[in-house]
């Protein structure tokens, strides 16, 4: 490439400005992300996930707090002060006892280590949660990321159809010259591009809606100009016989993991319960000074004492009725979760295999026929053997057909998001 520099500026000026050009042409282009890469930026940069994410960290917290001893108590008292003169003398504190002691009440039947098991049992729910929100969320990117791809190859076909139909113009009018046709056909063919046009907008509108909505979830503020997506929009896999798609779900899905720690958790609630049940002693020592004793000798004491509290009316025994009954209904809530579990894995199969069936006679026969067809009747439009109506009739279902399977392929492609999302974890692409 030759440079020319105008007359009076230095190579190193064109230099830099050449260098500025490039760095804004560089920030100026698109970046096209796969899925892959636009599941990472959704994991790193999406503010409800994050947000739900320091859910599993106060849990961790409130371990700390469950595993904490009971702190001793420390008291210090005096008694026996008199205000009396000794030989005119006042000697206010003469005569007074100071007594400092200390107590601990001590837990019986493994109270802290119950509360700490429940704990870490409470942020393994949380995290199972945090991973469901996840799941959840994660198809509402990929249904974005399918609907990107979706609106890219209808534009792709709307511009096609549209080239495709200004040669066919160009030559109408080339044959309107000759005397093939009469002005009212090529105005009638004419009159048909604003369709082609209109289409062109609205699948330009839908692409920039779903790069939107595809931001939005990746909490990006990049200009939607500059944004783009890549991938390949075709789903050829077979699909796995249903019960190996319902195993993998029940090993896989969060918001089982997540009822069931949540019944062993009621169970070991239910152990704390019992166990506060029990009475808890409080141990307490003490040292008195009395200076006035008689003895010299005798003027300090220790002593000790245990405090045990009569459980004869209180014994906890409403929430240890209330931890049984969360046991049967915690329970309860996870066969719910595993009948729905087969619901979602059995209906999304059954919605993929649906579009599979209408699929594949459009990627083997339809589409390759509604081609055909639009050519061969072009043809012979052009060489006078076929009517306007039949030119305008293939066209139409052309379009039609190559649509229908554009739209087919999206909701497929959305269909075995669906199972992915029904199973628990990314079995299909």
């Amino acid at each position: 490439m030759k440079i020319v520099m105008p007359f009076g500026i230095s190579a190193a000026t064109c230099a830099a400005v050449f260098s500025i050009a490039l760095a804004a042409t560089s920030c100026g282009a698109q970046q096209r992300l796969g899925w892959e890469q636009i599941k990472a930026r959704f994991e790193s940069a999406n503010p409800a996930l994050q947000a739900d994410a320091m859910s599993v960290d106060e849990g961790r917290s409130a371990e700390i707090t469950a595993h904490l001893r009971p702190n001793p108590q420390f008291t210090l008292s005096s008694d026996g002060t008199q205000l009396a003169r000794h030989n005119g003398i006042w000697q206010p504190l003469s005569g007074s006892d100071v007594v400092s002691s200390l107590s601990y009440l001590h837990e019986r039947d493994h109270k802290r280590e119950l509360r700490t098991q429940s704990a870490r049992q409470g942020t393994e729910i949380a995290a199972a949660n945090h991973e469901d929100l996840k799941r959840n969320l994660e198809f509402e990117l990929y249904v974005a990321f399918v609907q990107t791809l979706e609106a890219k190859a209808v534009l792709e076909l709307a511009r096609a159809d549209l080239e495709y139909y200004d040669k066919i113009i160009a030559i109408s009018r080339d044959r309107l010259r000759a005397g093939d046709i009469a002005q009212i056909d090529l105005d009638r063919i004419e009159l048909l591009r604003v369709q082609y046009e209109s289409e062109i907008q609205s699948a330009q509108v839908n692409l920039r809606t779903a790069k939107i909505q595809l931001l939005q979830l990746l909490n990006e503020h990049t200009p939607v100009e500059q944004f783009d997506v890549t991938g390949t929009f075709d789903f050829v896999q077979d699909l796995r016989p249903l019960d190996d798609f319902r195993q993998i779900a029940l090993d896989a899905r969060p918001d089982l993991r997540a009822a069931l720690e949540s019944i062993e958790q009621a169970q070991t609630n239910h152990k704390l319960a019992v166990a506060n049940g029990s009475t808890d002693p409080t141990i307490s020592g003490w040292y008195t000074w009395n200076a006035s004793n008689n003895n010299p000798n005798a003027s300090q004491t220790l002593g000790a004492s245990i405090s045990v509290p009569l459980r004869i009316f209180d014994r906890n025994q409403g929430e240890k009725q209330r931890t049984q009954i969360e046991i049967d209904r915690q329970k309860a809530q996870t066969e719910s979760v595993r009948a729905q579990i087969f619901s979602d894995v059995d209906s999304s199969y059954a919605q993929l295999e649906s579009n599979l069936v209408l699929l594949k006679p459009y990627k083997a026969k339809y589409r390759d026929q509604a081609l055909r067809v639009r050519d061969t009747v072009t043809y012979s439009y052009q060489h006078g053997g076929s009517s306007l109506m039949d030119f305008l009739a293939a066209q139409t279902d052309y379009r039609a057909v190559q649509l229908a399977y554009l739209q087919l392929m999206g909701s497929t492609l959305t269909a075995a998001g669906q199972l992915n999302l029904a199973v628990g974890r990314e079995v299909l692409q």
